[in-house]
């Protein structure tokens, strides 16, 4: 399709900035600059949502999570999969235009902390733009999908990947990496979006104290570092998701991650605030130059990213109108700084938080309780996977509320004994076994305690007086990200499958669809001869979705797919495919110690793809392993026979005793899985009732703990 410019994705700074003029597209990733994520358009309101159906959907030939943000752009969407594959798409039809494949190789999936996913393209002057999951950033024609030009942004020695989307400023490509898990330095690149040259690069830690600091940023920073090998972990700091302008003020913003390692004491033991790590920094977008910073947690030891969703927005404080940018980070506090100057104005914890009681008004920081890991285990809220993670929130300029996709979780953060750096693995020096279910519980009960220890939901945020006006509860967290609109209605996709929409002043549910798989990503809206759609990624998968084992949705494994509803739609999704019966598992011929070292060893190396206690709705369920598959074992896991689907060898890691333990637990795992499967309705129902109450109990005496 032809734009009114002349040709697709015509897109330049002019545009996004008056966006408002043009509220049928999308054109960046938070739509504007301002990331408000916020759609103009009022035809889907609560006086016609019972009308709304599906227009169309798009199968994506995928099983993976889908997190992408599609850009909507003169009547074509562009959007990402897993891969960082982009498809091109007629907004009314579905009809698949062109697709890209970058060729990743399957292999380099090993560095993906969190699944190979990608949060969206960026557009710019008829080309479209992604970051590749190993690095690269790839400039693409609009017209034909083929390749204009990619330049590789990393150094491929190390474990960096790129989930995040681009952002176009001034001309300029800005791409960051992630990483940080694994151990690597981060830094935010510029690129010139017509030929890929380098322009500028800000690095966000400091590296080697006896090499020349980059820029005076550096040398600020490394003022606040000790210690005498944090570089050669790498010390984190990797920018890997969000990023905002300000054109007037020529400012970009961007969101730092966590440390490498996380433990503080192992990573600058002799203290320092270990700049910029989890910080909101102001660059200027011409030059990399820095401008200011604040930083969210100071010292970060919990995995606490200030990478989180960043909104600009003007908000009348004391009777003052202040330009603002809030952000609500892993650490459970809704911050509001001055966005010209980096000023702290206010914040406030929007999860329960044991790990700090408050932030100092005067110092813009927080004051830490005891709640330390120091010398002995602690349990801590909020979790690793934060009171917010990576999904987008949303700001509606009439209600004035921050509509947050919020997390409830505890996590016992314990010191890693003897920690030693090793390629291409975590490197945290976090005792992960605090995360290890006992060897030997039942896995439905083990799920059935987790979901009760983990809650989310959506807190409808009011930045001004910093507290919560609504809120709508979830079955579980790991929803996706949020939309709102003009037409007072608030969109958001949840884990257990259905597509909702609430009323934006009281949170009301007002309409739900099935979606048949879990939706982490968030929507959009826009315009096509006059009808209002709305669209959404729907694609169980990311870190949860990985680890946590199976789904909250019920059913079978669906396969990925981009979903757009209209009023009057009619579209209908075929029927999902029947639950497989579990193969008959081998015979089990090892003892309850080689089983035991198995269920250790698995959720050292395995877990974190092929989740916990070996249930797995995103990738291989390895209980479903065929008979040739465990033939083969030994070649998979040790020689990487399936490298090329993204499973690569671990001999490095595992001997061959290592891996048959492995393979023993599994097969125990099968034999359980299978016998569940044989069980009476009656007694599974039973079992199924005092599991529950078990998960309530856990979760009572969890939260109960101050």
């Amino acid at each position: 399709m032809k734009s009114h410019f002349g040709q697709p994705a015509r897109v330049d700074g002019a545009r996004i900035v008056n966006a408002d003029s043009e509220p049928e597209n999308w054109l960046a990733h938070g739509r504007t600059y301002a990331e408000q994520r916020h759609s103009p358009l009022n035809k889907i309101n609560p006086q016609t949502i019972d009308q709304l159906g599906l227009a169309w959907h798009l199968d994506l030939n995928t099983h993976r999570g889908l997190e992408a943000t599609p850009l909507v752009i003169d009547g074509v969407i562009y959007t990402t999969s897993t891969w960082s594959v982009v498809h091109a798409v007629d907004a009314r039809s579905g009809k698949q235009l062109w697709r890209y494949d970058p060729q990743v190789d399957r292999a380099w999936g090993i560095n993906a902390c969190c699944d190979v996913v990608n949060r969206g393209p960026a557009a710019w002057q008829g080309k479209i733009y992604v970051g590749t999951i190993d690095g690269r950033l790839v400039a693409i024609d609009a017209s034909s999908g083929e390749k204009v030009w990619e330049t590789l942004t990393i150094d491929q020695s190390r474990p960096y990947t790129i989930t995040g989307a681009p952002r176009i400023v001034n001309g300029k490509v800005v791409i960051g990496n992630g990483g940080a898990e694994y151990g690597v330095r981060g830094y935010v690149t510029a690129y010139d979006a017509e030929t890929g040259e380098q322009l500028w690069r800000f690095y966000t830690v400091p590296g080697n104290p006896a090499d020349p600091a980059e820029s005076p940023a550096m040398e600020m920073a490394l003022k606040t570092w000790n210690g005498d090998n944090w570089w050669t972990v790498g010390g984190g700091g990797t920018v890997w998701d969000s990023m905002a302008h300000d054109p007037q003020l020529n400012l970009l913003y961007i969101g730092v991650g966590n440390a490498s390692p996380w433990n503080r004491w192992e990573r600058s033991p002799g203290g320092g605030d270990n700049l910029f790590l989890s910080s909101i920094v102001a660059l200027n977008p011409d030059t990399g130059a820095y401008v200011w910073h604040y930083q969210t947690t100071p010292a970060e030891t919990w995995d606490y990213t200030a990478t989180q969703h960043m909104i600009l927005a003007d908000l009348e404080i004391d009777g003052v109108l202040r330009k603002v940018i809030m952000q609500a980070p892993k650490n459970g506090f809704f911050y509001v700084l001055d966005r010209a100057t980096g000023e702290f104005i206010s914040a406030n914890n929007y999860v329960p938080v044991n790990w700090a009681s408050h932030i100092d008004a005067e110092t813009g920081r927080p004051v830490e309780t005891d709640e330390q890991f120091r010398d002995a285990p602690k349990l801590t809220r909020p979790s690793p996977f934060g009171g917010h993670n990576w999904h987008p929130m949303s700001f509606h300029p009439d209600t004035g509320l921050v509509y947050i996709p919020a997390i409830e979780m505890a996590f016992e953060y314990e010191r890693e004994a003897d920690f030693v750096y090793g390629k291409n693995r975590w490197n945290m020096a976090i005792n992960m076994e605090t995360m290890m279910p006992p060897e030997g519980l039942d896995p439905k009960l083990t799920r059935r305690i987790l979901k009760a220890m983990a809650r989310g939901h959506i807190s409808a945020w009011d930045p001004v007086r910093q507290q919560e006006v609504w809120r709508v509860e979830h079955s579980g967290p790991w929803n996706g990200g949020i939309l709102s609109t003009a037409g007072g209605v608030v969109f958001q996709g949840t884990a257990e499958g259905k597509f909702k929409a609430y009323r934006a002043d009281n949170g009301q549910l007002l309409w739900e669809h099935d979606t048949q798989s879990g939706i982490v990503a968030a929507p959009v809206s826009y315009a096509v001869d006059g009808e209002q759609y709305v669209a959404v990624m729907v694609g169980w998968g990311g870190a949860l979705g990985l680890a946590g084992g199976v789904a909250p949705h019920e059913g079978t494994k669906v396969g990925g797919r981009l979903l757009s509803f209209k009023l009057g739609g009619n579209n209908q999704l075929p029927p999902p495919p029947a639950k497989p019966q579990p193969p008959k598992p081998p015979e089990q011929k090892a003892d309850a110690e080689t089983i035991a070292r198995g269920h250790e060893l698995y959720h050292t190396y395995c877990s974190v793809c092929h989740g916990m206690s070996a249930e797995s709705s995103v990738l291989a369920d390895l209980r479903y392993m065929s008979e040739q598959t465990h033939k083969i074992f030994y070649d998979i896991v040790l020689d990487g026979a399936y490298s090329g689907m993204g499973m690569v060898g671990f001999s490095d890691y595992l001997q061959r005793q290592d891996a048959q333990a492995i393979h023993a637990y599994l097969i125990d795992m099968a034999h359980r899985e299978r016998a569940a499967r044989a069980e009476s309705a009656t007694w599974s129902a039973i079992k199924g009732f005092f599991y529950d109450v078990a998960g309530s109990v856990a979760s009572f005496f969890v939260n109960a703990t101050p």
